[in-house]
């Protein structure tokens, strides 16, 4: 996993130059959303319980089919495993925030996701959801100036999965 300091000065440094005015840029709108950042994150981790339940009953209150037998969430264990992917989707999001790059999304969550739900016949739309009902609950309790913030990753996890 790379942070957004170190995407921007290895690309400097594989090319031999010194950083530029762009580059200079970009790492002055990374420190300045600093606080912003962690502000978040210590969001998320405060709530992540209630978050996860809170995207959960939106996703089975739109789609109750996925509760129902045949649902993809029928029988405890599935759903279950639903919740974990639900906060597995939060947690790695969050670190995206603090690193300021979306690095970690593509390593951990989405190199191969696809494919296996694919395999084992889960469907994307219903986890598109589920992560879109994610960011919705965060940026309810988030100040309107920083949901710009949010928005970058689950975009990225959701187009990735899309």
């Amino acid at each position: 996993m790379q942070d957004a300091i170190t995407n921007i000065v290895n690309k400097y440094d594989l090319t031999g130059r010194y950083l530029d005015p762009k580059a200079i840029s970009e790492l002055t709108t990374y420190f300045d959303t600093g606080l912003s950042r962690i502000i978040i994150a210590e969001l998320i981790n405060r709530n992540a319980a209630s978050i996860v339940q809170d995207a959960a009953r939106r996703l089975y209150e739109e789609q109750p089919e996925l509760l129902r037998p045949g649902g993809n969430s029928y029988t405890t264990r599935r759903y279950a495993a639903c919740l974990r992917d639900i906060e597995y989707y939060l947690r790695y999001t969050s670190y995206a925030l603090i690193a300021g790059s979306n690095d970690i999304l593509e390593e951990r969550v989405l190199d191969g996701l696809k494919d296996t739900y694919n395999s084992l016949q889960v469907p994307i739309a219903p986890t598109v959801r589920a992560i879109n009902c994610l960011k919705e609950v965060i940026l309810e309790q988030l100040d309107p100036n920083d949901s710009y913030l949010i928005e970058e990753p689950f975009k990225y996890l959701t187009e990735g999965l899309g």
